[in-house]
Order: C-alpha cells, then sequence, then structure tokens
C-alpha cells in the first residue's frame, strides 16, 4: 500500500531528491563496504526476523570462507533448517552513519543449489539506520509463495507488494542483486528506488514512513535472512561480493 502525503511533505521530498542528486552530481567520497560475506562480527537474534520476534527457533548458521561455489575465492553460506515459517536473521553492524542518506545501495552476488530451487519460504535482505530516536529501514523480500517482490513497512509491520514479479533464481548459476534507496531525516521518509536483478534495472519509486522508537542510540546495519516455508524444508544458500554504499 502506497503511502498518501501531503503537500508539504512532497514538497520536502521534492527537495531531497534534488538534493540527492546534486550530492551525487558533485561525485563526493562515498563509504564502501566491501567483501560484507566474510568480515568478522556478524549477530543474529534468535526469531527476530518474526514479526513478534516469539516465533519458533529455527536451526541456522552460517560459514564464511567457502571457496566453491564463489565468484571471488571465498564465499558464505547460510543455511536453516528446522519447524516450519521459522527463520534465520543475520545482521552485522557497522559504523552509524549520522547523516541522512542521500544515496545506498546494497549488492551481493546469489547462488541458490539445485536441492534448494523451491525450498524457500521467502530470502529477505536489509539496511537499516537509526538515527536521533527514528529507524529508517530499507528491506526487501524475494518471496516464493506469492512470487513478489516484497518491501517492508517498518511502521505498520507488514510485507507489500513492490509490483515486481519475482521469477525464482535459477540454480546452480550466480546473479546479480542490486537495492538502491535512499532517506529524508526532515520528512522522516523511507524511499526505495530501484531493484536491478542481473542487470536489469527495475525502477519502484515507493516510500514508507520512518518510525520514531525514542531515545535509542545511533545505529547502521546491514541484514540476511532465510524464511522456512510450510513443511520446514531445509535449504541452503551461498552469497559472495556483498557491497554497501552510502553516499
Amino acid at each position: 500500500m502506497q503511502t498518501k502525503l501531503s503537500k508539504g511533505l512532497v514538497a520536502t521530498l521534492v527537495f531531497s531528491f534534488l538534493m540527492t542528486a546534486t550530492v551525487r552530481s558533485f561525485g563526493l567520497t562515498p563509504i564502501v563496504y566491501s567483501r560484507v560475506e566474510e568480515m568478522t562480527g556478524w549477530r543474529t537474534c534468535g526469531s527476530c526476523g518474526d514479526t513478534s520476534g516469539a516465533g519458533a527457533l529455527a536451526n541456522y548458521a552460517m560459514i564464511r570462507g567457502i571457496t566453491s561455489p564463489s565468484t571471488d575465492g571465498s564465499s558464505s553460506e547460510f543455511h536453516i533448517s528446522g519447524p516450519r515459517y521459522a527463520n534465520g536473521y543475520w545482521y552485522l553492524p557497522h559504523v552509524p552513519v549520522s547523516t541522512g542518506l542521500g544515496y545506498l545501495r546494497y549488492e551481493f552476488n546469489l547462488y541458490v543449489p539445485a536441492a534448494s530451487s523451491n525450498a524457500p519460504q521467502a530470502i529477505e535482505f536489509e539496511c537499516q539506520q537509526r538515527i536521533n530516536g527514528w529507524i529508517y529501514n530499507f528491506a526487501w523480500q524475494a518471496d516464493y509463495v506469492s512470487n513478489q517482490w516484497r518491501i517492508f513497512n517498518y511502521v505498520l509491520k507488514r510485507w507489500e507488494n513492490s509490483g515486481l514479479p519475482l521469477h525464482r533464481f535459477a540454480p546452480g548459476t550466480w546473479h546479480h542483486l542490486i537495492a538502491e534507496y535512499h532517506n529524508s531525516l526532515s520528512a522522516h521518509a523511507v524511499f526505495h528506488d530501484a531493484l536491478t536483478i542481473d542487470g536489469v534495472r527495475h525502477t519502484i519509486a515507493r516510500t514508507h514512513p520512518a518510525k520514531y522508537v525514542g531515545n535509542w542510540t545511533n545505529q547502521f546495519t546491514n541484514a540476511f535472512q532465510l524464511d522456512l516455508n510450510s513443511s520446514g524444508t531445509a535449504y541452503k544458500v551461498y552469497v559472495d561480493d556483498m557491497k554497501i554504499t552510502v553516499n
């Protein structure tokens, strides 16, 4: 469901877009995190990937340093098993970003083995910025049930169709995903700008409000999640060349 915006908010968002274009045109040096899947410090938090955070616990783990399959000599395996509809959530904290995100790009290579080709309930990934008491959540879900790409409304705690159909990942080959976002601190708004799948860029242009949570410390994270289907079918995927660009 697309958020209805007031005239004042629309004006603010247009200004934000123009400022974003200006920053990018001047070519300011971005913050770039490369080969993120190889970094230490990845964390998990039980069933926190569930909407309520109180669902059944899955068995899941991340294994770094996989040489095959890989695109650069070292990928990471994410695997999951357990009760149906349970999930595995991994996240990695970075240095907090203390300004608005004029441009945020989250990309990686994804490999689904043949044995796992139709096993997922969903594959999810996100970045999240917490700043000045507000949470700006940038989350995508490849939903194997509806065969839709969906984005997360953090305020309403629900997944919403982006309008982009999901063509399930062909097994046994690498797929490159690029998600582009930005936000507006003055309007407290999150923008899902585009999703590129194997070189084909899809303009999304969807907006969600940020969520106010009060006096929490600032934080910037990226995350990856696997969801089990109605049968609890175990599966695994591989991730390589994960990169985050902030400008």
